[in-house]
């Protein structure tokens, strides 16, 4: 493996052992619940909009590594973003990891590039971003990935 592939694996390691924003939040604006039926992974994704910026974002759920690491991951991408800003990150991270987009977001989130050659971990990572979408269009069912 190379040294930026071992990198890349550590900080998923780490979003995983210790998530970012992994809280209730309350009050929130904003709520959508996300379930992978598949596998099993299941989280709810809370945020605080005021004037179209996320102020705050907080998750909670159980999952496998990749799907708790790309939920960490986004509530820090996401947190003092317009929902603008948010809903762009989200179809970045959607459109790479399903292999239609080419460019994935700079900084931490590159870290999950290489979960796009495991068709079914791209499920896993991808179940945190439907379920922000899902909260920030106002839509508080259940996101789901099959």
């Amino acid at each position: 493996m190379t040294e930026l592939t071992d990198l890349y694996q550590e900080l998923i390691l780490e979003h995983n052992k210790k998530p970012r924003n992994f809280h209730r939040l309350e009050p929130h604006t904003h709520q959508a619940e996300g379930f992978n039926p598949l596998c099993g992974d299941r989280l709810v994704v809370e945020l605080s909009v005021q004037d179209e910026t996320v102020n705050d974002i907080g998750f909670v759920g159980a999952g496998c590594a990749i799907c708790m690491a790309s939920a960490s991951m986004m509530t820090e991408a996401v947190k003092g973003q317009s929902v603008a800003a948010a809903m762009q990150l989200f179809d970045a991270m959607h459109g790479y990891l399903a292999g239609q987009g080419t460019v994935l977001p700079p900084g931490k989130l590159a870290a999950l590039a290489g979960v796009r050659e495991y068709p079914m971990r791209v499920k896993c990572a991808t179940l945190p971003w439907h379920t922000l979408q899902n909260a920030l269009q106002g839509q508080d069912g259940t996101a789901k990935t099959e």
